[in-house]
């Protein structure tokens, strides 16, 4: 059964065909510049040369039809016709308090992606969009709904209820969400299954730091808790989101600066971070590690104060399950940093941390990072959102 998985932004579309029968990637690629001039479909099937073609796309069901030619070329396609495709996959950002469970999307769906367009402006009337499209393209196909907000959605009452007035939870769903679910999902499993832990009962962290960074807590794969909150905001200090803070800082800068709440919350989500920290040297943790090296103070301070606010949140987690048997790194920083994975284990020699550098020498692959002697397992455990999109969709239509 071959499926195709969807993730549509904004201004962009990213497609995995996979092949369920071994897992495999058949062909993926990337639709850059929606709606904007310049727009590219950039076409990779496997074992082949990559494809870009220039086309303007002015909308998401243009880009659509562009992957699916792409997909049935007869120089550079993959399959023959949309028949051998059997479902289609989305990541969705928000379901609100109505969905976490993947479905097969129908009328009342679509609905409720439409009506969590306030909890997620940027993402969700993009995912609606995906969604149309590849109804208009591929007639009677089922489609499926996979929810990044799935994940967190377990979480207890004490862990995703903020403390306001209840009248808000009940009037606007305002609540902790959680974010980058589906890596979360596929992560804190894969972390059970490649360490030997116990499927049932495991405790498990997940580290999934990149330019988006945030950290979870599992239970025999099921949340406990997890950084982000009603948006992605809340949490970790990230590439350009300042992550926890005092929300009275934000009434101060309005008040100093003449700013409207929007504006100001526009700087904590595309102005902070690390590239606010750093003075502005970037958003990319690799250019602000090569200014610390250079002998920026900012770049330095920046660094230091994510590895710190990691190492916090495993604290508080393993707090919060009262122990922990893994610790998993992914994502582009977790997947490719060392020195970062390090520098967070070294915070942890309380809970018996120990790591093996030589094992740690490692990049983008499965591995356990830890000393023989640790009592903690740690681990590199490449996120594969795609392939979790897949596997949920396989499951509720095969």
């Amino acid at each position: 059964m071959k499926i195709l998985v969807i993730n549509c932004g904004s201004s962009s579309l990213k497609y995995q065909l996979i092949d369920m029968d071994d897992e495999s990637v058949i062909a993926k690629g990337l639709c850059e510049r929606i709606g904007i001039a310049g727009s590219k479909l950039t076409h990779q099937p496997a074992g082949k040369d990559k494809v870009e073609i220039e086309k303007d796309m002015p909308t998401h069901q243009t880009a659509i039809e562009l992957v699916m030619e792409a997909l049935q070329d007869p120089g550079h396609g993959v399959i023959k016709n949309t028949d051998e495709i059997s479902a289609i996959g989305h990541r969705v950002l928000h379901g609100g308090k109505v969905y976490s469970d993947s479905i097969i999307v129908n009328d009342d769906v679509k609905k409720v992606i439409r009506e969590c367009f306030d909890l997620g402006p940027l993402h969700n009337p993009a995912n609606l969009m995906g969604i149309e499209a590849c109804e208009a393209a591929m007639p009677g196909k089922p489609n499926v709904a996979v929810w990044d907000t799935g994940f967190g959605m377990a979480m207890p009452e004490k862990a995703y209820m903020y403390a306001i007035p209840h009248e808000y939870y009940e009037k606007y769903s305002i609540r902790r969400y959680g974010f980058h679910g589906t890596s979360h999902m596929f992560v804190s499993g894969e972390a059970i299954k490649f360490g030997g832990l116990d499927p049932k009962n495991a405790k498990v962290i997940v580290c999934h730091l990149g330019n988006g960074a945030s950290v979870s807590a599992s239970i025999g794969g099921k949340c406990v808790d997890t950084s982000m909150g009603l948006t992605p905001l809340e949490g970790l200090i990230m590439g350009t989101r300042s992550g926890d803070i005092d929300p009275a800082v934000v009434q101060f800068i309005c008040n100093k600066e003449g700013k409207d709440v929007n504006e100001v919350l526009n700087i904590l989500n595309k102005k902070s971070g690390v590239l606010g920290m750093s003075g502005g040297v970037s958003s990319d943790f690799r250019d602000i590690e090569a200014a610390k090296k250079e002998g920026n103070h900012l770049a330095e301070v920046a660094l230091e104060a994510f590895i710190y606010r990691v190492a916090k949140y495993i604290g508080a987690y393993t707090a919060a399950m009262n122990g922990v048997d893994a610790i998993a790194f992914t994502a582009g920083v977790g997947e490719n940093d060392k020195v970062g994975r390090k520098a967070i284990c070294s915070y942890l020699g309380y809970l018996g941390v120990k790591i093996d550098d030589e094992a740690n020498d490692v990049r983008g692959k499965k591995a356990v990072i830890s000393a023989a002697d640790s009592k903690v397992k740690v681990m590199l455990i490449p996120t594969n959102e795609e392939l979790a999109i897949a596997r949920e969709t396989l499951a509720l239509v095969q």
